[in-house]
């Protein structure tokens, strides 16, 4: 089993920019997909970026240009760097990593966005 703690969530302005953090607790050695996802109150949980075993990044098109992806492997750790945030990026932000039998899955950060 691994665990997934993410970090990073607050309070940002509009405009401003938040980094989240998700570290494994081990490193995982096939994995399908990494994902982050997002909640926002009264609404489905969203995807809103993954990336796949051969590297490619798909982003949600409200995030597109703004939010990124990246990973550090020496720390287990994958990152969404958001950028220009906007009001309606407001959610509980969880990663995800997918495999061959598992899907592992981290608490949840909470991000306002607020001014």
């Amino acid at each position: 089993q691994v665990r997934l703690v993410e970090s990073g969530g607050g309070l940002v302005q509009p405009g401003g920019s938040l980094r989240l953090s998700c570290e494994a607790s081990r490193s995982i050695s096939e994995v399908y997909t990494r994902n982050w996802w997002r909640q926002a109150p009264g609404n489905q949980r969203e995807l809103v970026a993954s990336t796949g075993a051969n590297g490619r990044v798909r982003y949600a098109e409200s995030v597109k240009g703004r939010f990124t992806v990246s990973r550090d492997n020496a720390k287990n750790t994958m990152y969404l760097q958001m950028n220009m945030v906007k009001l309606e990026d407001t959610a509980v932000y969880y990663c995800n990593i997918e495999g061959p039998g598992y899907n592992y899955w981290g608490q949840g950060t909470e991000v306002t966005v607020s001014s």
